[in-house]
């Protein structure tokens, strides 16, 4: 499959040309029909057959192993979780926190990596230290001033700001040498670049379907590190959660199974597995060339005090300073362009994917 293939198979570009990936990727027509047929089957032919427990958990199964081979993990890795809040909060309910501890991340975490920590900051008295990025970038030698007395790092693989991105490798070792975890979200990475969570060597990954892997509100995804979970007491708990909810006394199950609760809809997730052999259709590297060829392109018509993603290709977010954004985005949406605009920096932001094309960029470029 080519890049031309997907797009045609995308019912939302048919009138308008899309820049918005990085905070919802329309799908395509397979992934749709994939959600919808399993429902179908779920609601109508499980309930005399198999069961309709038993077709929810093949479906649960079946994504986790979709889910654990796109991130290089292990299935016993891999919990399904409705987005990527929802992992990180998973995370953060089952550490058990102290006025002792430190949470430290980025300020230029989305919403999902900050109010937990506020909250455990309000309810726990954990200190939430913050590190100061430069257009994008942490310096190293904050994170090592930072780890010193750390508890976990909360860091984002790809800034959703500004589409740079961050050494997780190297962060996760000045991490775990000060005796401290690190939580990565990674919701801006899959669908777009390779993720390889062994290489990263985090203790927890959390992202979602829902944006560059082109798949379905509510299937979102959470890798932890196999052995890191046995000193975690998740939050919530359900049959899901253990080995035998029925036995007399519980014992939680082994690996990430245990962050996973109750019943959940196995629609979603079949949408979700679907969207990930889709791309593996088309090829992640083929995916990843296409959206550095036409960012290259879109930044090239982008003046250089305008531009503040790096000039070099490092992910497919682009943002453009602009002095009014939402003036800036109503009046684009009103040509068919649709891209965002941002709280923080003062710009928006064009969300370049394999389905865009050279047209789709030159469109854009003559709007702004």
């Amino acid at each position: 499959m080519q890049p031309t293939d997907l797009r045609d198979d995308i019912p939302a570009l048919e009138d308008d040309v899309y820049f918005n990936t990085g905070a919802s990727g329309p799908s395509p027509r397979r992934v749709v029909e994939a959600i919808e047929s399993t429902l179908e089957y779920h609601e109508y032919e499980a309930p005399a057959n198999e069961g309709m427990y038993t077709a929810a958990a093949d479906v649960y199964e079946s994504a986790s192993a979709a889910v654990a081979d796109l991130l290089g993990a292990s299935p016993d890795e891999i919990a399904l979780t409705q987005s990527t809040t929802d992992g990180i909060n998973r995370v953060a309910g089952a550490m058990d926190w102290s006025d002792d501890d430190v949470v430290v991340r980025t300020d230029l975490e989305h919403s999902a990596g900050v109010l937990p920590w506020r909250r455990l900051e309000r309810t726990r008295g954990i200190d939430v230290r913050v590190l100061e990025t430069e257009r994008g970038y942490v310096d190293v030698e904050d994170v090592k001033a930072a780890a010193d007395d750390a508890t976990l790092f909360c860091v984002s693989s790809l800034t959703w700001t500004h589409g740079t991105r961050l050494p997780i490798g190297k962060i996760v070792d000045i991490a775990h040498d000060a005796g401290a975890s690190v939580l990565v979200d990674a919701v801006q990475a899959p669908g777009q670049t390779v993720v390889d969570v062994d290489e990263w060597g985090a203790d927890f990954v959390a992202a979602a379907g829902h944006k560059w892997l082109l798949g379905p509100f509510g299937a979102g995804f959470l890798y932890v590190r196999d052995g890191v979970e046995r000193d975690l007491v998740p939050s919530a708990i359900g049959y899901r959660s253990v080995v035998e909810a029925n036995a007399a006394d519980y014992e939680y199950e082994p690996g990430a199974g245990r962050f996973e609760v109750g019943t959940t809809s196995p629609a979603p997730y079949a949408g979700l597995e679907t969207a990930i052999d889709l791309l593996e259709e088309v090829g992640i590297e083929t995916v990843e060339d296409r959206i550095a060829s036409l960012t290259d392109r879109l930044k090239d018509g982008v003046p250089e005090d305008r531009l503040l993603s790096p000039r070099e290709y490092e992910s497919g977010l682009v943002t453009i300073a602009v002095d009014d954004p939402e003036a800036t985005v109503e009046r684009l949406a009103e040509r068919g362009i649709v891209v965002r605009s941002l709280p923080y920096p003062e710009a928006i932001r064009a969300s370049v994917h394999a389905f865009n094309t050279r047209e789709d960029v030159d469109a854009l470029l003559e709007a702004l």
